[in-house]
């Protein structure tokens, strides 16, 4: 691997903005579950990003295809904001988000978009599973912070 200095200062934001915005709901509430489900969300698209963009889900990271997962981080984002961050709001957008996920593989698989990978489709379906399982996981963990 050879990295050049965009390379470094695409990591150095990418890392950072992570970090930031989990300080920044950290400090904002003193709810477990919902810090913890705010780590794993944020962890889930910081490793969507960084492994999409280093060697791509769907075939190789050239592949047109991959781009399609920026829709996936979008569906989050989207919902976080229309929940305004609440709680069950966000746990709704994670679910959303896990779906997003699945259809992305979806129309991989049907269409065999990523065909000429290596690993095909075993990279498209175990990178679902295991995307979609943190989505849940933050979605579970977003609804047992809502408040009794």
């Amino acid at each position: 691997m050879n990295w050049d200095l965009a390379d470094f200062l695409v990591a150095f934001v990418l890392l950072g903005g992570v970090t930031l915005a989990f300080v920044l709901v950290a400090r904002s509430t003193g709810n477990r579950a919902f810090r913890a489900a705010t780590g794993v969300a944020l962890a889930a698209a910081l490793l969507l990003v960084w492994i999409n963009g280093a060697v791509g889900i769907i075939g190789s990271e050239n592949n047109d295809a991959n781009l399609m997962y920026a829709g996936v981080l979008a569906v989050g984002l989207a919902g976080a904001l229309l929940a305004r961050f609440k709680p069950l709001g966000m746990a709704n957008a994670m679910y959303a988000t896990a779906l997003a996920q699945v259809m992305v593989a979806a129309v991989a698989l049907l269409g065999n978009l990523g065909a000429d990978g290596a690993a095909w489709p075993r990279d498209v379906i175990f990178s679902t599973l295991f995307f979609a399982g943190l989505w849940l996981v933050s979605g579970r963990l977003f609804n047992k912070a809502v408040p009794a």
